[in-house]
């Protein structure tokens, strides 16, 4: 019996550091795919001397992958005048690359795929409704602007998947609201983190490594990090999250942003007029070893996002024992106790510092072993492992079906 062929479809390069939830998702389905798969991954290339539309044989993160780059984009952190997404449907169109199983984290490429044969599944990872309704930051994805007509194209393609899988509850509610025909498919998904790479560090090694980074960019030994990593994106509004920390007003405290994006400029300019140069460090895009370094040793990790699904940020921090202060956006909500984080219900900079504030101040009632407890479900191992199974036990079922029915004919 052949191996069952997976391909994944995203607008990525797996080699190129970058940042986002559905990259981190791809990476380790990748990773953790068991031998019984071969995985392909359509994506982009950032090379200029890649060649495009040709399948290459390679690794990642010691796995065998078949690479297809359909055009090359250098960076995918920065958004263009011609949305990536649109670029990459339009490459797809009129090809096919069809197998046994295929995953999709965009509607939109979905229009080039509607007649291939094979189980398609569709991975939800915003909550949708919070973000077409909101009426701010209108650049956050262009289809706010026509909402009736993103919600006309998924009415059109969402018949074609054999699993909707959303890591967001009000995604999943109002998926099989708006689709009953299709709500047996449609099920709820953990996010999940890398045990390999984010986790804990005993408190006197956390501490020790706390006081270099502070000497390192000359700080003094008792400065305390608060970080925020994700895309300077109006999503996540990191000017909310510049404001909150203004707000929050205590010089020993130290605010590390990690990550890159269209408001990296707004960002700097905010810095400077709130006079904080001192105290905010820009650290650009950071991988993903780096960036557990620094969840290992900070004090609290940030985010300020106006909608979410479940963030792999705040996973990869708890697993790393460090607690969370975020806007009640997404499932976060749902994950967080009481000693493994603080939900602030209103979106000012007034109750984000207070939360900050609340964590800085009493860390001793948010022990890094809650955090890790907390987490430890969302392991990528178990979620994955899952995931995978359940695959191969449809496909031997279908398999067998097959064999049975063509020896029947014979």
């Amino acid at each position: 019996m052949r191996k069952p062929i997976l391909t994944i479809f995203y607008q990525f390069n797996p080699w190129h550091t970058t940042i986002g939830g559905i990259q981190t998702l791809i990476g380790l389905f990748i990773k953790y795919a068991p031998k019984e798969f071969v995985v392909r991954l359509v994506g982009t290339g950032n090379d200029r001397y890649q060649q495009v539309l040709k399948w290459q044989e390679t690794e990642f993160a010691g796995r065998e992958l078949s690479f297809l780059p359909l055009f090359t984009l250098e960076n995918d952190n920065i958004r263009h005048l011609v949305p990536t997404t649109v670029r990459y449907t339009t490459a797809l169109l009129g090809r096919c690359f069809a197998s046994d199983f295929m995953h999709f984290y965009r509607l939109e490429p979905t229009l080039a795929t509607f007649n291939w044969q094979g189980e398609k599944t569709l991975f939800i990872q915003n909550d949708i409704q919070r973000q077409m309704a909101a009426k701010d930051d209108n650049n956050a994805i262009l289809w706010r602007r026509f909402p009736a007509g993103y919600f006309a194209l998924e009415s059109l393609l969402v018949k074609q998947f054999h699993q909707i899988l959303s890591c967001n509850t009000n995604s999943l509610e109002l998926y099989q609201q708006r689709y009953p025909s299709v709500r047996e498919r449609i099920a709820y998904l953990k996010n999940t983190f890398d045990e390999e790479i984010f986790y804990p560090l005993p408190r006197q090694e956390r501490d020790a490594l706390r006081q270099q980074l502070a000497t390192k960019i000359g700080l003094a030994a008792d400065t305390r990090f608060v970080l925020f990593a994700g895309r300077l994106h109006p999503q996540k509004d990191p000017l909310l999250l510049i404001r909150s920390f203004a707000a929050l007003n205590k010089p020993n405290i130290h605010l590390l942003i990690a990550g890159d994006g269209e408001l990296a400029n707004q960002i700097n300019s905010e810095i400077e007029q709130l006079g904080l140069s001192k105290r905010v460090t820009m650290l650009g895009v950071l991988k993903q070893e780096e960036l557990a370094h620094l969840h290992r040793i900070c004090s609290v990790l940030v985010l300020t996002s106006a909608f979410e699904g479940l963030p792999f940020v705040v996973l990869e921090a708890l697993a790393c024992g460090t607690p969370i202060v975020t806007t009640d956006s997404g499932d976060t909500a749902q994950l967080l106790f009481a000693d493994s984080g603080v939900i602030c219900k209103q979106r000012t900079p007034e109750c984000i510092a207070d939360g900050l504030r609340q964590v800085l101040l009493h860390p001793e009632n948010y022990p890094s072993e809650s955090c890790v407890r907390t987490v430890s479900p969302y392991a990528a191992r178990t979620v994955i492992s899952s995931v995978y199974g359940e695959m191969l036990n449809r496909w031997e079922s279908r398999t067998l079906s097959a064999m049975k029915l063509k020896k029947g004919v014979a």
